[in-house]
């Protein structure tokens, strides 16, 4: 009946309690309430619909192609919460109400709609929408929807890479993914990623919400208003079933355990994080080749050591179009003398591959007659618009297609040399609800799934890549989970000072979202070429992420490269030698965040409450914030050092990385900078940085890796350095540096277990006192 839901609890055990209603003609719809650790699911599932497993949660890390059963609880610690029935809370008094009670909230379910109120010491936190939270009868139409309370104030933060402040409270967005081009960082949705995960801050708390769906939808943050319902929240989705997450604790906890749900990131090797270039006009020209090894050349000539070089997809053209699996020999005469030479040069490629087949692509007839594509009900392929033609999707969901894929990419890229994948344009640009996909063996209408396709395709690559040491694999869709075996990027970004501070608030809203390892097309993808002031304040600001690369697809046919403007080559040299030097403290952040799922880059509010939301500033690991300049024509930055009792140094070139405050006539208490600071930022210098004291930044010198100590004014602080070869597989105990600091009156001793010389340690200290090194007595 119509608006008229009433739940019947059926069964339960210490942590799962089960409910039903029913919905008449042999329909009904069963409701869950699953409790683990700071976690609570829901679920409501129609007893006549399939419940399509999920990719995106997987705390065990064991997920195949064909998902995980949505409901499992693999992974998960289990808790059982104490249960009662209370009087009912319904304003009409219908249904039974149950309090459900944890250490980490009181939960209330009224039973007749399925009515949730969530509390934390007696605040409540959010509560479902009276009268009607939830579409169970297909009152408002098709698919699931959830409407819960909204303060004015609350902030909103998550996503994936939507666009606009970084709290999103008071906008609307839509669920799904595109191909964006030379999108606006402001106003620009959907973007390229999916993922309808967000975090509410109110006045009783904070909450993370995650709905397991990958169907198109739209989440309202109060931008939609009834005048017939207290101040609401919207989620809706194409989805007839509706399974959720609630994650409890602070924002950084919950960050921390979304991230945690989603299963462990895969850890890159070190070359990645080094400079990599990239460029549509190399590939697109007919000497492909040369322009290729030049590039080689060109970097040795400047002294620029890249780690590797995303190959833009004209290496596939015949004519004008791309035929993915193509090689054009004329452009490319022979594809392994040409990774060989790179391979020689010590840089790794990343071959762009599509999931479109062009009709006319050679391979097409025979893909079509196996129905390994995206069909309709009779089996012929689907036809959309894609790349300047016509062309059908690979469909992943049927495994002798997924195997296809994995088995071409292989044979036609690995083989030669190719042995890090770059799966790009996959967003299954499907909107038709008569086009269907395998399902691997259950059928499911393709348009339900869309950002499916490109997870399934990105793991096909990864079988596919070389297994004896770590490879690279990135995606430019992506959903929750994706981290489990790739990285990404901001995408097709457009180029101008306009866009360039809300490239910044995106990288935020990714770092607060579980993606942790990514970047942006520094200088901008598409319009105009950087100008010189863009262009360096660009590169300033993307040496602090991490994925370094220039990539772009100028309007006049220029590629921006570090070399872009000849009389600025030195200064630019200077910021890739700085970045150069960071690679150990990037490698052993991101480490870091494999093993404890926190971000690489942050925004200072996750460490420091109460900071500004939309500030600038933003930490690059857990020691180093960095403050870019995104407005043209500055030439000073202002900053807020976050109120640390250590106090903070100021960042500078590499061989001093770091100087003292001495405005106060040398006579300062504190070992460093606080408070309010402005500073010089000239866009031809380096950028404006600084250490948290108490520190350590290993760094990249001649060949060797330096520990730099930032002291404090006394105290204690210790640090651990992964000190394996950046490319080999990690064993269960890898090797590892540990350093311990005694910040004393007139010693600062340093305490190394591991194999580090003398030499290899740098003290930075306000306070002029002896240094003293002790090796390899930690623990004795």
């Amino acid at each position: 009946m119509k608006y008229n839901h009433l739940f019947n609890i059926t069964d339960h055990n210490d942590h799962s309690f089960f409910f039903t209603s029913d919905e008449g003609e042999g329909k009904s719809i069963e409701g869950r309430l699953d409790f683990f650790r700071n976690i609570l699911r829901v679920a409501l599932v129609r007893n006549d619909v399939p419940l399509f497993p999920t990719y995106t949660v997987c705390p065990d890390g064991i997920c195949s192609r064909e998902g995980r059963d949505k409901l499992s609880i693999a992974g998960f610690e289990t808790v059982r919460p104490d249960v009662k029935e209370i009087p009912c809370t319904h304003p009409e008094g219908k249904g039974k109400t149950y309090s459900f009670t944890t250490d980490y909230a009181e939960i209330e379910l009224n039973s007749f709609n399925f009515g949730l109120k969530v509390s934390q010491k007696g605040k409540i936190l959010f509560q479902d929408r009276d009268y009607i939270s939830l579409n169970l009868g297909q009152e408002l139409g098709r698919g699931s929807m959830h409407f819960i309370s909204r303060e004015f104030e609350e902030k909103i933060f998550g996503l994936g890479d939507k666009t606009g402040n970084v709290n999103k409270n008071g906008m609307s967005f839509k669920i799904g993914a595109g191909d964006a081009m030379g999108f606006d960082a402001r106003t620009s949705d959907p973007l390229y990623k999916q993922l309808p995960f967000y975090i509410c801050e109110n006045s009783a708390g904070a909450y993370g919400i995650y709905y397991d769906t990958y169907s198109n939808g739209e989440i309202s943050f109060g931008k939609e208003l009834n005048n017939y319902y207290t101040p609401f929240k919207s989620f809706r989705c194409n989805e007839e079933n509706l399974v959720y997450y609630v994650i409890f604790g602070t924002v950084p906890e919950i960050v921390r355990r979304f991230s945690e749900m989603c299963g462990p990131m895969l850890f890159p090797p070190k070359w990645t994080f080094k400079y990599c270039g990239s460029t549509m006009a190399y590939t697109d020209a007919p000497d492909a080749d040369r322009q290729l090894r030049g590039f080689i050349d060109t970097c040795k000539k400047h002294g620029i050591s890249p780690g590797g070089f995303y190959l833009s997809s004209g290496y596939t053209q015949i004519g004008e179009k791309r035929y993915v699996f193509h090689w054009n020999t004329d452009k490319v005469p022979c594809p392994e003398d040409l990774s060989k030479y790179f391979k020689d040069a010590g840089v790794e490629f990343l071959p762009n591959v599509k999931p479109a087949f062009l009709t006319d692509h050679p391979l097409y007839s025979q893909i079509a007659e196996k129905g390994w594509f995206l069909h309709y009900a009779d089996g012929t392929p689907a036809r959309f618009p894609f790349w300047s033609g016509y062309g059908s999707y690979l469909d992943f969901t049927n495994p002798d297609a997924y195997d296809f894929w994995r088995d071409c990419v292989k044979k036609q890229l690995v083989d030669k040399g190719y042995r890090n994948i770059w799966n790009d344009n996959n967003e299954y640009d499907v909107c038709d609800e008569e086009v269907w996909a395998h399902g691997f063996g259950h059928p499911v209408k393709a348009c339900d799934i869309r950002p499916l396709f490109s997870f399934l395709m990105t793991m096909a690559s990864l079988e596919a890549q070389d297994k004896s040491e770590r490879t690279y694999s990135v995606s430019r869709c992506g959903i929750g989970g994706l981290q489990r075996m790739a990285t990404t990027w901001t995408g097709d970004n457009r180029t101008g000072f306009g866009d360039f501070r809300f490239q910044h608030k995106m990288a935020m809203t990714m770092s607060l979202s579980g993606f942790y390892n990514f970047g942006q097309d520094i200088g901008g993808f598409a319009g105009p070429a950087p100008g010189k002031e863009l262009f360096m304040r660009w590169i300033q600001y993307g040496l602090f992420t991490p994925r370094f690369t220039l990539h772009s697809w100028n309007d006049d046919g220029s590629s921006t490269m570090p070399w872009l403007y000849p009389d600025l080559i030195s200064d630019v040299k200077k910021l890739f030698d700085l970045r150069e030097s960071f690679i150990p403290y990037i490698y052993n952040e991101v480490y870091r965040s494999v093993k404890t799922h926190d971000p690489v880059i942050y925004p200072v509010f996750l460490k420091f409450p109460g900071y500004d939301t939309e500030s600038d500033a933003f930490f690059f690991g857990d020691s180093i914030l960095a403050c870019p300049v995104f407005d043209e024509g500055a030439t000073s930055v202002t900053v807020d050092l976050p109120k640390v009792p250590t106090g903070w140094y100021r960042g500078q070139n590499i061989a001093v990385l770091a100087e003292c405050d001495t405005s106060a006539g040398g006579k300062k208490k504190d070992p460093a900078f606080m408070g309010k600071v402005t500073t010089d930022a000239p866009w031809t210098g380096l950028p404006v940085w600084f250490v948290k004291a108490g520190s350590i930044i290993p760094t990249a010198e001649n060949g060797n890796t330096v520990f730099n100590v930032y002291a404090l004014r006394e105290g204690t602080f210790n640090f651990e350095y992964l000190d394996d070869d950046g490319i080999s597989k990690l064993p269960e105990n890898p090797p590892m540096i540990r350093i311990s600091v005694e910040c004393g009156e007139k010693n600062v001793t340093v305490r190394v277990k591991g194999n580090v010389d003398r030499n290899q340690i740098r003290i930075t200290d306000c306070f002029g006192r002896d240094m003293i090194i002790e090796k390899n007595t930690m623990g004795q």
